[in-house]
């Protein structure tokens, strides 16, 4: 399995699966003209993933922005990711908010509420 990276653009996220390293993260603004469409081969690369998983595999969530089409993405790479714990391995993700932001906090407590899987707040400072 290979690894899979995309590089940020103005209206996409960083994405990098790192399947040696059980990594994955989703990092920028996830605005896509199709959301299905941009997340499918993350979903792709994660159904694979799911099926040989590392023992521990972190998920870092560092959005400073997403859409509603985003988010219903979001929740069903969640729901592959809880997968992987049903199986025995350990996940953890990594919800990363800059401290002003209650947008971003308010929606890593919703996900909280929705998935299975731990998701640990992590306040940022603002970078300006």
């Amino acid at each position: 399995m290979e690894k899979f990276e995309l590089n940020a653009t103005n209206k996409t996220p960083e994405i990098v699966l790192d399947n040696n390293e059980g990594k994955l993260l989703v990092a920028g603004r996830s605005i896509p003209e199709n959301s299905v469409e941009f997340y499918k081969p993350v979903m792709d690369w994660i159904e694979n993933y799911v099926r040989k998983p590392t023992v521990k595999t972190i998920i870092e969530i560092k959005l400073e922005y997403f859409n509603t089409s985003s988010s219903k993405c979001l929740v069903e790479i969640f729901r592959k990711i809880e997968k992987i714990q049903e199986s025995g391995s350990e996940v953890q993700i990594m919800w990363y908010y800059e401290e002003d932001d209650e947008d971003m906090l308010e929606s890593g407590e919703d996900f909280k509420q929705i998935i299975k899987v731990p998701i640990e707040m992590i306040e940022v400072q603002d970078e300006d």
